[in-house]
C-alpha cells in the first residue's frame, strides 16, 4: 500500500475500491481515505485540504493523515503539492522532486512526541525526503517525458496569504527554489513514523513575479487553481507510473 496526499486541486486520484474512516489519537483525517488499484498495486489517497478544500494550510490535520495511512498499511507516502517557482529556470507546469525544505511556519502541531515519557526522541531531518522514492519519481517522470527537476529546496510558509515582495526576494537570495504552504510538518511527521516520504512540486506560479519581467505578475489564488487544474494530469500520470514499480 502506497499513501498519496493530494494538494490544492488534487482532490481525487483514481476510482476508489473502498472508503475508510480511521480513528486516530489526533482526530479525524482530512477526508475518509479512498483505496484504489494502480496496475496491480494499491494506493491510499487523502486530499490534504479535504475534498471541498475547506482546510487552510495551517489547519490540515497532518498528524492524523499520516498516522492513519500507516495504520492501514502504507509503507511509503507521496506528497504532491502546488508550488510557486522562485527561479526563472523553473517554469509553469514543471515538476520538482524536492530534496530539501526550509520551515517558515509557526504554531503547527509538528511532532508525535509532545512528551518524552519513554525517553527523548529527536528525529533526524538532515535529508527530509527519501532518496529511493526520489530516484523512482525522477526516473518515472523522464520515462513519461515530463518536465522534471531532480532536486530543489522548498521554503514552507505559514499561509494562507502569499508572500510579500520582500519575503520572496529574501527566499530567492537564499537560493531556495520553490515555495509552498504544506510540506512542513508533513515530511517531519513521516520521518517520525519511519514512513519513507517524497514531495513532488507542481509549479503553478512565479510567486511575486520574475524580476525584470513585467509580463509575469504576482500570484493569485485563481491562477494557482487554474494552473494546477491544467497540469494535474501530469501528477496523476507520474503516480500511476511509479506506484506499481515500487
Amino acid at each position: 500500500m502506497i499513501g498519496v496526499l493530494g494538494g490544492s486541486g488534487f482532490t481525487r486520484f483514481l476510482e476508489p475500491l473502498e472508503s475508510l474512516v480511521v480513528d486516530t489519537p489526533f482526530g479525524p483525517t482530512s477526508d475518509p481515505i479512498t483505496v484504489c488499484a494502480v496496475d496491480g498495486a494499491r494506493a491510499a489517497f487523502v486530499p490534504r485540504h479535504g475534498h471541498d478544500h475547506r482546510l487552510a494550510p495551517h489547519k490540515v490535520p497532518y498528524r492524523a493523515n499520516l498516522w492513519a495511512l500507516r495504520e492501514i498499511g502504507a509503507t511509503a507516502v507521496f506528497g504532491p503539492f502546488a508550488a510557486g517557482s522562485l527561479s526563472p529556470s523553473i517554469g509553469l507546469g514543471e515538476l520538482v522532486v524536492v530534496d530539501q525544505l526550509v520551515d517558515r511556519t509557526w504554531g503547527r502541531a509538528d511532532t508525535y512526541h509532545d512528551e518524552f515519557t519513554d525517553g527523548p526522541v529527536h528525529a533526524s531531518l538532515a535529508d527530509p525526503y527519501d532518496a529511493d522514492l526520489r530516484t523512482a519519481l525522477v526516473a518515472a517522470a523522464r520515462k513519461l517525458q515530463l518536465p522534471v527537476h531532480d532536486r530543489g529546496t522548498v521554503v514552507v510558509i505559514q499561509g494562507p496569504r502569499f508572500a510579500t515582495r520582500a519575503e520572496s526576494a529574501w527566499y530567492r537570495a537564499q537560493g531556495w527554489d520553490v515555495i509552498n504552504m504544506t510540506q512542513y510538518p508533513e515530511a517531519a511527521l513521516a520521518r517520525e513514523l519511519e514512513l519513507p516520504y517524497a514531495g513532488i512540486a507542481l509549479i503553478t506560479d512565479h510567486d511575486t513575479g520574475i524580476e525584470g519581467d513585467p509580463n509575469v505578475g504576482p500570484v493569485t489564488q485563481e491562477e494557482v487553481f487554474a494552473e494546477f487544474d491544467r497540469y494535474v494530469g501530469r501528477v496523476r500520470d507520474l503516480l500511476v507510473e511509479v506506484i506499481p514499480a515500487l
